[in-house]
């Protein structure tokens, strides 16, 4: 098995050795693993968004039918009430956005965040 700093692929600074412009471009964006970022950014910014528009009235009221017919949250709005159920979500959301922000600092926060993010996206997806 060849360790990383014999196997070319996996050698840090491959966007200086490469020849052509695309080669150079592809090299880059795999040194600073611009992939996760520009994923991971994404779903922050949807997190951020979807989670402060929970918040208002109008998103609240949005989600009052999904929630209500949901096998794993319905009983949310019954205890708490709308607005407050309503806020208690978004807030859920926007701690998994802040987590995965932290985690470029404490790769542990991330890791939390992630899994509640991935917990939010699963509840979300049995609402529909």
């Amino acid at each position: 098995m060849k360790t990383p700093a014999q196997d070319p692929v996996f050698s840090a600074g491959l966007s200086q050795k490469a020849k052509s412009n695309l080669t150079k471009l592809a090299a880059w964006t795999s040194d600073h693993n611009t992939p996760f970022l520009i994923t991971s950014i994404g779903m922050i910014v949807m997190l951020l968004w979807a989670g402060s528009y929970k918040m208002t009235a109008p998103g609240a009221e949005g989600i009052v039918p999904l929630v209500s017919n949901s096998p794993l949250v319905w009983w949310h709005f019954k205890l708490f009430g709308p607005y407050i159920g309503s806020d208690i979500i978004g807030l859920t959301e926007i701690t998994a956005a802040i987590l995965l922000i932290s985690g470029y600092f404490r790769p542990k926060a991330g890791i939390i965040g992630g899994l509640f993010a991935s917990v939010i996206f699963f509840t979300q997806a049995l609402w529909s």
